[in-house]
């Protein structure tokens, strides 16, 4: 559950419809070069290339990439993060030899065809009785959540974290006959997933498997960190057991259904609190080292931090003629397809920002048309956000872990409005670690939002270690890593250990 959200039902007491329709009925991947640049580190590790007989050869690359390709199958959850991760990866992957099958729900027929890989289409409920009428499923969404998010966490728990839990659920009961239908036919050396619930499926396929977490960390719980979803500071336990506890009555009963599916289809049970099982072979997780958590108990050998994974898109940005010769820094505002189509809170965003004296490119989401921007802004329906963040002095995000990691990629000091899910975690982290400001979505003042703007752009300090940062992953880079480590695990199935 990353940058957008799934559920299903029309209301809040039940799994809303809307939730689900958000990340499976969307086509949201953007388009990548084809082929990419070769990356500049070999896929898998240096001694195991050093014994590589024969290969073919990247036509970008002097080493050769493979000795045989394997066919690798990602599973990622249909929202944002977790698919263009799965993508970053794939994409070296794909350029060093292997075959790469994506599984995707089948409204997203084409859309990671068009980028050079294979599909294989799944449903993850029923088919609707009717269409939907065109932009009628955002003023649904809104209309149903967003006054949950302006309640506290600890309340969203079962208003809105069950909720989706149940209709993830669901979904993984509906696929599971058709994901082993895709495995057997695909034939894979290994299987990738991205998701926060479990597919009985894939621990039942009989090959290796990799589990990818794009949220936020916390989401591997440990009595030492704070409770996921909770928003609650690292050093102040003082709500800790309270939130914890009200997380395990939310979910007690969907998750004591879920497991005895996850058994009756041939998985083990699964961990107290816990959607989705670890694997024994490799586990990937996407968080940079410098605001990493400091566990009471450290995480089994198999886990490996990737830091970011940035994927590669077609082109470069070209500054708006609006934007070339204006005074003052360079923000970049996107809250994600969630928060950027709560048309009340984007007029108030761009009501404020547009008394700033610096500029601002607006990433509007699928509600455009229903708001203007200021004089000081620039922007568009959808935008390619790793091309325009290299551009941009700072970002003003709703902390969606990919965002959140590739702000730390491109050097970028950030200002957290959070709305759901690790989204709160993420803007809690960034804030007690001084990379950045966290201000409360709903109720900040105006003064305030501006004030941050001007805080951050003249913090230098925090600019220079954001840039160091920056300079760290981008020499080795996270995408580049795990597609060693998977690589690995088809060729030889067996498990990766730090």
């Amino acid at each position: 559950m990353s940058s957008a959200a799934n559920a299903s039902s029309s209301s809040l007491s039940a799994p809303p419809s809307s939730l689900t329709r958000d990340c499976r009925s969307r086509r949201f991947v953007p388009r990548a070069r084809h082929p990419q640049a070769c990356p500049r580190l070999e896929c898998a590790g240096g001694r195991d290339r050093r014994r590589a007989i024969r290969g073919s050869r990247c036509r970008h690359h002097r080493r050769s990439c493979v000795t045989e390709s394997r066919t690798i199958v990602f599973f990622p959850e249909g929202a944002y993060g977790p698919t263009n991760n799965c993508v970053a990866i794939g994409q070296v992957l794909r350029e060093c030899g292997h075959r790469v099958v994506f599984v995707i729900e089948e409204s997203f027929v084409g859309s990671l065809e068009e980028q050079g890989f294979e599909e294989r289409l799944m449903r993850l409920g029923p088919p609707p009785e009717q269409a939907e009428e065109p932009g009628q499923f955002w003023k649904d969404f809104i209309r149903e959540t967003a006054p949950v998010f302006r309640k506290p966490t600890i309340e969203q728990l079962t208003e809105f974290i069950a909720p989706t839990f149940e209709a993830l659920c669901d979904g993984a009961r509906y696929v599971d006959e058709r994901l082993g239908e895709i495995f057997e036919e695909v034939q894979p050396d290994v299987i990738v997933e991205d998701n926060v619930v479990s597919f009985p499926a894939i621990l039942t396929s009989g090959r290796p498997w990799v589990r990818i977490v794009s949220c936020n960390p916390l989401e591997v719980k440990d009595t030492g960190i704070a409770p996921v979803f909770s928003g609650y500071a690292n050093d102040d336990r003082a709500a800790w057991d309270t939130f914890g506890a009200e997380y395990l009555r939310a979910t007690a009963e969907l998750h004591g259904s879920f497991s005895a599916v996850c058994e009756e289809r041939g998985a083990p049970r699964l961990p107290t609190g816990d959607f989705v099982h670890e694997s024994d072979f490799l586990n990937l997780y996407l968080y940079p080292a410098e605001i990493d958590y400091a566990r009471a108990r450290p995480l089994a050998p198999t886990w490996h931090r990737i830091d970011t994974c940035v994927r590669d898109v077609t082109g470069s940005f070209v500054m708006p003629d609006e934007l070339v010769d204006g005074a003052g820094g360079l923000v970049y505002l996107s809250l994600g397809s969630l928060g950027s189509a709560d048309v009340e809170l984007m007029r108030r965003l761009v009501d404020v920002l547009g008394r700033s004296p610096h500029r601002f490119i607006v990433s509007k989401g699928p509600q455009h048309t229903e708001f203007e921007l200021a004089d000081n802004m620039w922007g568009a329906e959808y935008l390619p956000q790793p091309s325009i963040l290299p551009h941009v002095d700072l970002v003003i995000t709703h902390a969606g872990n990919n965002t959140t990691t590739e702000c730390f990629h491109h050097g970028l000091p950030m200002i957290a409005l959070p709305l759901f899910w690790d989204q709160y975690d993420n803007a809690q982290r960034v804030h007690e670690t001084g990379h950045g400001l966290r201000l409360p979505t709903y109720s900040f003042a105006d003064e305030e939002l501006l004030g941050a703007v001007e805080q951050m752009l003249a913090d230098t300090a925090t600019r220079e270690r954001m840039h160091a940062v920056a300079a760290r992953v981008q020499a080795d880079p996270g995408r580049v890593r795990a597609a060693s480590l998977i690589e690995r695990v088809a060729r030889g199935g067996q498990p990766i250990t730090r």
